[in-house]
């Protein structure tokens, strides 16, 4: 088979669903294609971050930060062995997990109406290591019903940690010292509250099933047609750039994940999900490990590209993350139904005191 277009890549990265399942499957056993994703991965964020550095809507300026930052990146990728820059992907994943990607999954303060059945809240993270190939294989939402997105996730730029708190309500953790190589006051961003309806279709389920040449079981009585309510943020972060592309560090803090049911109970819909043979088998293992109370937030990472640990922080147990080339960590921890994390082109050690340090 033909290697999927550079185009095609790219939309794995910003709409997956709308990619047909045999490039998915081609890409995931493909070290060539692997090594295309996380560059159309790490084009995207850099694209993104350079975009968004401040409030302003001066698209020209947008642009010229945007140039500024290709030009920068594209001097040092031919500086940079190619191992030495995947922890871009690597740095991204854990920070967007806590401080964006998270409220894709779910939120706080969702259950107003009163036919919403509470069915899960973050009180702990786990990593979930896999091998990218498997990750990549991970099914889309949309490939088992349909996602009616009711809050669209905003991302804005603040003038000063005053107007972070009050934007989001959230106390901003505050950073008693800086480890080496960061300097100076960070740029505050802040994050509203996003929301989003997913109904799970089985027909939906079974044709994304058959396209992979699987049958699914039965689906529970009850599931076919069932909504969850995710709801997610706000979030607040400070953020070093120190000039750089990728932020030197991130601090970042959000509402833990809280989902709702229209009627089917947390451990139907879980056990159901880890009972399809399309789920692959390094994933649905270590999620069978979980307990089913709907209180553990699985955090994916690459076994690839980062290795983990359990650490303390100040008495709550925290996750660490670290890039195999030793040039990224990120500690990540829930506590008091908020999730904190702290990441960046740091060690382990740093960023542990810096965590340890928040007040």
């Amino acid at each position: 088979m033909r290697h999927p277009t550079d185009g095609t890549l790219r939309r794995l990265v910003d709409e997956p669903a709308g990619v047909a399942q045999a490039d998915r499957d081609h890409v995931a056993g493909c070290p060539s294609c692997l090594a295309g994703l996380a560059a159309a991965r790490e084009d995207a964020a850099l694209t993104g971050a350079a975009l968004a550095a401040d409030a302003s809507p001066d698209v020209d300026a947008g642009w010229a930060r945007l140039s500024r930052a290709v030009a920068a990146e594209g001097d040092r990728r031919d500086r940079t062995p190619v191992p030495a820059r995947r922890w871009h992907t690597a740095l991204r994943s854990p920070v967007v997990a806590v401080v964006g990607v998270v409220a894709l999954l779910a939120g706080a303060g969702a259950a107003a109406a009163a036919d919403w059945l509470p069915i899960f809240r973050a009180e702990r993270i786990a990593p979930v290591t896999a091998p990218e190939a498997d990750l990549v294989k991970l099914p889309d939402l949309s490939d088992f019903g349909d996602v009616a997105v009711t809050e669209k996730v905003t991302v804005r730029t603040v003038a000063d940690a005053a107007a972070a708190e009050k934007a989001t309500g959230l106390t901003l953790p505050k950073v008693t010292g800086l480890p080496g190589g960061v300097s100076g006051e960070p740029e505050y961003q802040v994050g509203g509250r996003t929301s989003a309806v997913f109904t799970y279709s089985a027909a939906k389920a079974a044709r994304t099933a058959a396209a992979a040449g699987k049958t699914l079981p039965p689906p529970p009585p009850g599931l076919d047609g069932s909504r969850f309510r995710l709801t997610a943020g706000p979030g607040i972060a400070e953020v070093w750039q120190q000039g750089r592309p990728v932020p030197a560090m991130v601090v970042g803090r959000v509402i833990a994940p809280k989902a709702f049911s229209s009627g089917v109970p947390f451990e139907t819909a879980r056990d159901y999900l880890l009972s399809l043979p399309i789920l692959p088998k390094s994933v649905a293992s270590q999620l069978r490990t979980f307990s089913a109370d709907g209180t553990t937030l699985p955090l994916f990472t690459s076994a690839e590209e980062l290795t983990t640990s359990a650490a303390d922080v100040n008495g709550t147990p925290a996750t660490v993350l670290a890039s195999r080339d030793g040039l990224m960590a990120a500690v990540v921890w829930v506590d008091d139904g908020v999730i904190t994390a702290v990441a960046g082109s740091l060690s382990t050690g740093e960023v542990l005191t810096v965590a340890r340090g928040l007040r």
